[in-house]
């Protein structure tokens, strides 16, 4: 059904293959554009906007329901109640309905 296609890479302008399992790959995910960049490309601006696997900032405050010192992946604003995890279920279990 799919065959191997050369294509070309719009950073590097070199030509690379989009092998038919590729092609099967993308058609599964509901991709619907071939890819742009050669994977050396790829990884090369995966690697440059951090990728994955970049840990995350984390901020230390005091939760503003139970005073426990906790941890979350934003810096406060001050004007919002910040929650430790325990808290932050719970209130969303009490606005839920």
């Amino acid at each position: 059904m799919y065959q191997d296609k050369t294509l070309t890479c719009r950073d590097c302008g070199n030509e690379f293959v989009f092998s038919a399992s590729e092609q099967a790959f993308f058609a599964e995910k509901g991709f619907q554009n071939e890819p742009s960049r050669c994977p050396a490309c790829r990884a090369a601006r995966r690697a440059q906007n951090g990728g994955n696997n970049a840990p995350r900032q984390m901020y230390e405050v005091i939760c503003d329901g139970c005073g426990c010192t906790t941890q979350v992946p934003f810096q406060p604003r001050g004007d919002r109640p910040v929650y430790c995890r325990a808290c932050f279920e719970a209130q969303r279990a009490n606005n839920r309905y």
